[in-house]
């Protein structure tokens, strides 16, 4: 579903007015399409199959080196995001870090960015969205295992309330063996101090 760029930017203007400013003065005049226009960038993942680019996966046992079978776990680490948090409308971004086990199939490495911005690209909170990422990969792939970690500096915590300008939020969610928190501790290490 495309975002209907045309009524965001008549509710933009409508916003502006209801702020008490003139959406017909030089510096506003063009802001309605031009938030319309991020709008269409931010939410662009609204109505789109976050599965989609795990379809295509690589078989282990029919590759290059069929009696090779990971032992461990793939892990991505720093996967630049940002989305928009549902109660404020006001943006978070930070880092997500996915790891899991492969069964007999694993996924090429840019396929999970993919993910993360297809999900990240909807209104959100954080917590959910590390679920959501976690249940697709664990839906789409055959791993044992999966553990997404996200770490968000959120606006509506550092520009509003109490505007603690230094926090960040972090958030785990995990499926399978990684369930378990001895199992995933060795990723935790791996990960060290958070970066947002």
């Amino acid at each position: 579903m495309a975002v209907d760029r045309e009524r965001v930017a008549a509710l933009v203007r409508e916003l502006l007015e209801a702020i008490g400013e003139d959406p017909e003065r030089p510096g506003l005049r063009l802001t309605p399409q031009r938030v319309a226009d991020a709008y269409g960038e931010f939410f662009a993942g609204v109505g789109t199959d976050a599965a989609a680019p795990l379809a295509h996966t690589i078989s282990i046992t029919r590759g290059p080196a069929p009696d090779t079978l990971p032992s461990g776990a793939v892990m991505l680490r720093d996967i630049r995001f940002r989305s928009v948090c549902e109660h404020h409308l006001l943006p978070f971004r930070g880092h997500a870090h996915i790891a899991y086990l492969p069964g007999e199939q694993v996924v090429g490495l840019g396929a999970l960015p993919k993910v993360v911005d297809i999900l990240a690209s909807r209104p959100q909170v954080q917590e959910r969205l590390g679920e959501q990422i976690a249940d697709t990969i664990a839906g789409s792939l055959d791993a044992r295992g999966v553990l997404v970690v996200l770490e968000a500096s959120h606006e509506c915590v550092t520009m509003r309330g109490e505007r603690q300008t230094g926090a960040s939020t972090v958030t785990i969610a995990a499926r399978g063996e990684f369930v378990d928190p001895v199992a995933r501790a060795e990723l935790m290490v791996l990960l060290g101090t958070p970066r947002s």
